[in-house]
């Protein structure tokens, strides 16, 4: 079990525990900071089991002031905190160590009706994903934004990340997503940048600083996020081919003939049987085939247009296509469900990378190779976002905490050496704080380190996250 969060900061002890919790409960009521260990283990470890720490106290504020309150008190006892939304995430960013309060942003819900004219919407950090597609749709709108964990992932903590997800292929990640935002610095000051304004040039772009920052600068707490069309009309399929190349080649077809064209995800034979085999259901397919490409359009007439796509593609061999909700969930089930299957078979090591679409055939076949060399016994499972070159690496088998870190260097070195990225879309955290500098060079972590420093100089904020 990894709790390691001491970084680029010295860790500090709780000194003072009695004078932090009263300061706490004066901020948050009483009943909102949690100290009983039986109740704050569900904040103090991740939901793959492999992050896990003990926190001073869960505070669980429900507005702005409630968390700038919050941030005070931490600021003057001396103590960091961590700010959790949904706790979905997989690099460690979110789970406390040892003595750190968790903020909780779980209370922070408001919902303001949707813009309508401006097409966009106010929502709380602690609103899911889930929650807040729902409440644009219902004005006729969507959210560019899906995946998995909808239900339990926060806007907050999606925000935070810089998530991904099904339908960046489209709308791009949640940077593209947010219009403005309101954060609570380490000093427990605010910026509230919540106009809205798709053109507002004035000084440093501080809510696309904040996008991506881990809780490392500062605690979002409201968001306003940009919104799509929502299209009623959609039309799935699960693609069977022979390989990774057939998959890359159809799937070129498909944009080009699809203009509606939304997401594109793909998984391997290995990986469609531990699904199957977890949910206990059965494949679309009488046959395995080495590669499975799903893809989701939307528009008028989007079934017949995939249908007649699929059709002049020759790399298809074989396709079960779905258009009505529940036939798509059916579909979406077999890749969604590949997450929850592999946490079922033990704890992972999850690593989310990218690399380069031209080159992502030799990256996988040689990926196993790199991982055997330090693991033997390792069971590996990809599968990702394709057009994105977004590939979910898990490695199972692999308990021992020194191989486990063993299987991430040879992962990530093995990505940089491709050209790729060490985090698509789920983050740095302390899982991959490592392999910043090889990632990025000291240039880069030294105008990040800066940032760091002069926005929160004691690390109050989610010390040991990101950097190296």
């Amino acid at each position: 079990m990894n709790n390691d969060a001491a970084g680029t900061y010295p860790r500090r002890g709780l000194t003072d525990a009695d004078g932090l919790l009263d300061d706490l409960r004066a901020a948050v009521g009483e009943t909102h900071v949690l100290t009983d260990p039986q109740v704050t283990e569900s904040f103090s470890r991740d939901w793959t089991g492999r992050w896990a720490g003990r926190p001073a106290a869960v505070a669980r504020p429900h507005s702005t002031d409630e968390v700038a309150a919050v941030v005070r008190s931490c600021a003057a006892h001396g103590v960091p905190l961590v700010p959790q939304g949904g706790n979905t995430g997989l690099v460690g960013a979110g789970v406390p160590g040892d003595g750190e309060v968790v903020l909780s942003m779980r209370r922070v819900r408001s919902l303001i009706p949707v813009n309508v004219q401006a097409r966009c919407v106010e929502v709380g950090a602690g609103i899911t994903l889930a929650e807040a597609q729902k409440h644009a749709r219902a004005a006729g709108f969507d959210i560019g934004i899906d995946f998995g964990a909808r239900d339990s992932a926060t806007i907050g903590g999606i925000v935070a990340t810089n998530a991904g997800g099904e339908r960046v292929m489209r709308y791009g990640t949640t940077r593209g997503q947010v219009l403005g935002l309101e954060a609570v610095l380490a000093d427990g000051s605010v910026i509230s940048r919540l106009s809205g304004l798709p053109k507002d040039n004035v000084g440093y772009d501080l809510v696309q600083l904040l996008v991506g920052s881990e809780g490392t600068l500062a605690v979002i707490t409201r968001v306003v996020l940009r919104l799509v069309p929502y299209v009623r009309e959609r039309a799935a399929a699960l693609v069977a081919l022979e390989s990774m190349p057939a998959a890359l080649e159809a799937l070129a077809s498909l944009r080009n003939r699809l203009p509606g064209l939304e997401a594109a995800d793909y998984f391997h034979d290995e990986g469609l049987r531990m699904v199957l085999g977890h949910r206990q259901l059965t494949s679309p397919f009488d046959v395995a085939y080495p590669v499975y490409l799903l893809v989701e359009t939307a528009g008028s007439g989007a079934l017949d247009d995939l249908v007649s796509a699929l059709a002049d593609i020759d790399e298809v061999q074989d396709a079960a296509l779905a258009g009505p909700f529940s036939e798509r969930l059916r579909l979406w089930a077999l890749r969604e469900g590949h997450t929850e299957a592999i946490n079922a078979a033990g704890v992972p090591v999850k690593l989310d990378v990218a690399v380069p679409l031209t080159r992502i055939d030799e990256f996988e076949s040689t990926l196993r190779d790199v991982v055997h060399d330090v693991a033997a016994n390792a069971e590996i499972v990809l599968f990702g976002h394709l057009v994105e070159g977004n590939i979910h690496v898990n490695v199972l088998g692999v308990g021992d905490p020194d191989v486990q870190e063993a299987v991430t260097d040879a992962v990530l070195r093995h990505v940089i050496s491709y050209g790729g990225s060490i985090s698509a879309e789920h983050g740095i955290g302390r899982a991959k704080r490592r392999w910043v500098a090889l990632a990025r060079g000291s240039a880069d972590v030294a105008a990040m380190k800066a940032v760091k420093q002069a926005l929160d100089p004691v690390g109050t904020l989610s010390p040991g996250r990101m950097l190296p």
